[in-house]
């Protein structure tokens, strides 16, 4: 087993890193261009972030241009970022003045903390409800789920989060609808994000569950007289948590798109929140920065998944 992980795990590692180094380009490069096309007078937007929209005049707009030499080349303003980026360095903010690394890791905190909520909750609620339908294919449950899974698929995450503003803040009164500081505030913008992650993973865990009660192996453990849960633990278990774990890194795209959205509705103080008052701001450096910074995180979410794959998987390890 050892000689085996050993032999795979390197590979695995070495491309995730030549993956990451290809996303950071790409990010930063699409970021930058993108940017660039907004409509709308950069400077005039980046002093409207500096002193607010009330306080902005010409005079401003330009003395922001000729402090950040906005009237540079675009080919030059790119190549000092590459060139920075090649040093580790993300640049300042443009707004604040502040080092983007400084702004992003307070903010990456609080991201990371909803996130690892949301998925945890998933867990619960998305797995063993998708396992005790693959039991009893095509019963009463399996069609529930079936629907409310597909209904929580279909709707985005701004209208998930709504409904349930609507419901547990307006209508209940029993959670805040939006802010932070409390543990309170983070239970309806982690419930959002988890039950598109659930809605998922219930079905994926349906199909797997599904497949190996209907296989040969399966049903030879029962036949060698071992009980319901002992079968189900010794040879269900295991080789049904491989695709649910696989699927994971597919729901991570999800998990990161969902940020940016759940954290401007819920006013939740993350790095999705930043992002959209960066580009409100135009602040490029804050804008790469961010996108970047969500870019390497999926790939490193996806290669833990991969290696949790490679230790839950024996045919991985001895292929």
């Amino acid at each position: 087993m050892t000689r085996g992980l050993g032999r795979g795990l390197p590979a695995l590692l070495l491309q995730r890193l030549l993956q990451a180094g290809l996303v950071a380009w790409m990010v930063g490069t699409l970021t930058f261009v993108l940017t660039r096309t907004l409509p709308g007078d950069m400077a005039y937007r980046i002093a409207a972030g500096r002193y607010g929209h009330d306080m902005v005049d010409t005079a401003a707009a330009e003395a922001v241009r000729a402090e950040l030499a906005l009237n540079q080349p675009a080919s030059s303003a790119y190549f000092g970022w590459l060139w920075d980026l090649l040093q580790f360095d993300l640049g300042r903010s443009l707004v604040s003045g502040e080092p983007v690394v400084r702004e992003l890791w307070h903010q990456l905190g609080h991201s990371l903390g909803l996130a690892a909520v949301a998925v945890a909750l998933s867990l619960l609620l998305g797995p063993p409800l998708g396992l005790a339908a693959g039991l009893r294919p095509r019963g009463m449950l399996d069609r529930l789920s079936e629907v409310v899974a597909s209904v929580l698929r279909a709707l985005p995450p701004f209208a998930v989060g709504l409904v349930l503003i609507l419901v547990f803040a307006v209508g209940l009164g029993w959670l805040p609808a939006a802010g932070h500081g409390r543990t309170a505030h983070s239970v309806l913008p982690a419930l959002t994000l988890a039950l598109g992650l659930a809605a998922v993973s219930s079905r994926v865990a349906r199909n797997a569950m599904a497949d190996v009660s209907q296989s040969a192996y399966y049903a030879f453990s029962r036949t060698k007289g071992l009980s319901d849960r002992l079968t189900f633990m010794r040879h269900g278990l295991r080789n049904v948590a491989v695709p649910v774990v696989a699927y994971l890194g597919v729901q991570f795209v999800y998990l990161i798109e969902g940020v940016v959205v759940v954290e401007t509705l819920f006013a939740w103080p993350g790095i999705g929140h930043a992002l959209v008052h960066a580009i409100v701001a135009r602040d490029v450096p804050m804008i790469q920065g961010t996108a970047l910074i969500m870019g390497l995180l999926f790939v490193l979410l996806n290669t833990v998944v991969d290696i949790v794959c490679h230790l839950l998987d024996p045919r991985r390890r001895h292929a």
